[in-house]
């Protein structure tokens, strides 16, 4: 899948962690992370921080990886 902005990052992550079964909940207690904080991941919000936002996409399994555009 091409991510091209929040909005479709967030996208992936909530298809994600629907496919395993998990919970925001789940997540939020395995990571530290908030339950608000991946609420609005998931939701496209512009202002999320980064590292957090690749530690739950590392968690899901998920690989990130930026291509230079030619």
């Amino acid at each position: 899948m091409k991510i091209t902005d929040a909005e479709s990052f967030g996208r992936a992550i909530k298809k994600r962690r629907k496919e395993l079964g998990y919970t925001q909940r789940y997540i939020s207690e395995f990571s530290g992370i908030s339950i608000s904080f991946l609420s609005d991941m998931e939701n496209g919000k512009k202002t999320i921080e980064l590292g957090k936002a690749l530690l739950i996409a590392n968690l899901l399994g998920l690989d990130v990886e930026l291509n230079e555009r030619r």
